[in-house]
């Protein structure tokens, strides 16, 4: 049995970390590091809940840390994680500067330590499709990609995202999922051209953002707001042998939220009205059912991965590559130009 610890019992670590490693029969959630023990007390009882990280570190039957605490500490407690010799989970974005991100990769190589990055939403329904549609070459050459994560709350959410200070905003928040995702299908851009801004009246960090991702005659389109009352397209996809167009949001996250776990018939699927739509170039339209959801694939890959020596589901050098793209977005933002890399 892998036991894991867990910092952090807030969005991250609550709705998604705790019930998916309970999902996974060779992973044990043994300790989480929060003050919210009433929480831990009515979710997953039976759990220790230890007052600060470095009980955590120094307990030698802990295999794995996740660290799911607010995005400004991830380095701190994963270079802690990992100087103690544990085996490392990071909530994304893994750092908040590609600097950052090398060094913890130089450093799990050092210690000969697995370091892998939380990218969920390579595990979304409706990605998974895109995917399958790329595969199959139902699209052909692919020209054109559009993602967009577009809410509607014009009132500001306490909270840390919302403040001033490292891996705030938007860009790190969602845009880590996003950036990942086109990555995933294309490879590293480029150049990026990006345009960043706070537009709600009260708003201390940016709530918009819209990127183009140059790959020579491919163009990447990921996009962002919060002022979204009727959100539009969740993703458009173009190609030379047809389009995708596919509306909603994957559902696994409100399902997490109101207590749905992987193995139940519900998990993971989406609903009808929300299908895509696969436009062949001759004008043909077929409705293409949603592939179903599977965050827990990222920890299913995890327990192999430790069990056997594979490879993790996420490389870190991945998700060090969207930091780069971020921190180009936000040089191509502030000085309005394209960045190239």
């Amino acid at each position: 049995m892998i036991r894991v610890g867990l910092i952090g019992y807030g969005l991250a670590g609550k709705v998604f970390h705790a019930p998916l490693i309970g999902s996974v029969p060779e992973l044990k959630l043994a300790a989480i590091v929060t003050s919210r023990l009433d929480e831990v007390a009515r979710d997953v009882p039976g759990v220790r809940v230890l007052a600060n990280a470095n009980q955590l570190l120094a307990d030698s039957s802990i295999d794995v840390v996740v660290v799911a605490s607010p995005t400004a500490s991830h380095f701190a407690w994963a270079r802690a994680a990992l100087l103690a010799g544990k085996h490392v989970v990071v909530d994304k974005p893994i750092a908040t500067t590609s600097v950052e991100a090398d060094e913890l990769i130089t450093l799990a190589e050092k210690q000969g330590r697995l370091l892998t990055v939380f990218q969920n939403r390579r595990w979304d329904g409706d990605f998974l499709t895109i995917k399958r549609c790329i595969r199959e070459d139902a699209l052909g050459n692919v020209s054109y990609f559009e993602a967009h994560f577009d809410r509607f709350r014009p009132r500001i959410k306490a909270g840390w995202r919302e403040e001033v200070g490292p891996g705030a905003g938007v860009l790190f928040d969602l845009g880590s999922h996003l950036i990942d995702q086109a990555l995933q299908l294309f490879g590293m851009p480029n150049a990026v051209t990006a345009d960043i801004v706070a537009q709600r009246a009260e708003a201390k960090v940016e709530d918009y953002f819209h990127l183009v991702l140059d790959y020579g005659t491919r163009r990447a389109v990921l996009h962002c707001t919060t002022l979204a009352a009727g959100p539009g397209y969740r993703y458009i996809v173009h190609g030379d042998a047809g389009s995708f167009r596919k509306n909603g949001m994957d559902g696994q996250e409100d399902a997490l939220k109101a207590g749905i776990r992987p193995g139940d018939a519900r998990w993971g699927a989406d609903v009808p009205e929300n299908y895509g739509e696969l436009v062949a170039a001759d004008g043909t339209r077929q409705q293409i059912p949603t592939e179903r959801g599977c965050y827990e694939m990222f920890y299913r890959g995890l327990a192999e991965a430790l069990r056997s020596g594979a490879a993790a589901s996420v490389d870190p050098r991945g998700s060090r590559d969207v930091l780069r793209i971020i921190e180009a977005a936000r040089t191509s933002a502030a000085e309005r130009r394209t960045v190239t890399l």
